[in-house]
């Protein structure tokens, strides 16, 4: 017991480390940040919408300079094809055989940029690595190495040139994150900052805070986080409300529990306790379920959106004392 209370403050020092390192770029967004690194830690993957310039990509750049793992970029065009994702089989004719050179996938952090201008054919290809954490090309099993972190970002669909991702892809994110736009005072303190330094030195200045290693071991702490049975009860019952919902024509999936009860024991795990409250299931409802749900028609075209729907959801469900 003593053992892992030293580590949950452990981990909490590390956290609040990565937090400033972040926010020495991304001035202003408290939520975006926390989100993320509750995804890191609950071993999920992260989708940030927004539109151009508000700093999606910085972030995702960020982020990989605080942690000092393998990190790749994947700009997604209309030509991108699943090969230039997941490597190609080559043939090496001086040992008269093929080989396999492997694509950027393979790597600890991924970001794919601008994701949903990619085809549909490409947006597939993620499927069963973003699941799975392997790829099989011809018949032949890779499994990644861990950890394994994928940041997306897209500008939203009604945006030119962009294909919609698919409900299947979709629910494999464990957060959508709308990135929007800063307040006039954080805008005015981003231009002070950037007045001081140059993009390229802002990133330079970010100091590496955790390493693979410990990173998994904050992973591997969060699967102890207890979540009681009545918090359970708590998160099983919104999933359920919205697939009850009149409101939605697809509701959460079992997934979506999960995933919801893994990133609540993250955050918990982030904010120094070894145990669920229902705040962090309440905090972290919009960004784990939203994405994931379809609004009817009706509702859509009044301008009802998926996260005022979750909001009457969380105003009807009983909250556990």
């Amino acid at each position: 017991m003593a053992d892992n209370t030293r580590k949950i403050n452990e981990i909490l020092k590390v956290t609040e480390k990565l937090k400033n390192e972040i926010s020495k770029a991304v001035i202003g967004q408290n939520d975006l940040i926390d989100y993320l690194i509750c995804a890191l830690i609950a071993g999920g993957h992260v989708l940030l919408e927004g539109v151009p310039g508000t700093a999606k990509t910085l972030t995702a750049k960020v982020l990989s300079r605080a942690l000092s793992l393998q990190f790749k970029r994947i700009q997604c065009t209309p030509d991108l094809m699943p090969s230039d994702l997941i490597g190609v089989s080559v043939y090496n004719t001086a040992k008269s055989r093929f080989e396999f050179k492997k694509g950027p996938l393979f790597a600890n952090i991924v970001l794919a940029d601008e994701i949903n201008r990619s085809p549909a054919k490409t947006q597939a290809a993620l499927i069963e690595v973003m699941e799975e954490k392997q790829i099989t090309v011809d018949g032949t099993t890779f499994r990644l190495d861990l950890p394994f972190f994928i940041i997306a970002t897209q500008n939203p669909v009604e945006f030119e040139g962009t294909y919609r991702l698919p409900e299947a892809e979709l629910d494999r994110f464990l957060m959508k994150i709308n990135v929007g736009y800063p307040s006039l005072e954080n805008e005015q303190l981003m231009l002070e900052t950037y007045m001081e330094n140059r993009n390229s030195e802002v990133l330079e200045k970010i100091k590496n805070v955790i390493d693979s290693g410990f990173l998994i071991s904050m992973q591997n702490t969060c699967g102890r986080i207890h979540a009681d049975k009545n918090i359970l009860k708590y998160i099983a019952e919104i999933t359920a409300g919205t697939r009850n919902s009149p409101d939605l024509v697809l509701g959460a999936s079992p997934r979506a529990s999960v995933d919801l009860m893994n990133s609540s024991r993250a955050f918990a795990l982030m904010n120094g306790r070894d145990f669920v409250i229902p705040e962090d299931v309440k905090y972290l409802s919009k960004p784990v379920l939203a994405h994931r749900l379809i609004t009817s028609p009706e509702r859509e075209i009044e301008g009802v959106t998926a996260g005022d729907i979750i909001d009457k959801i969380l105003q009807l469900v009983e909250v556990p004392r």
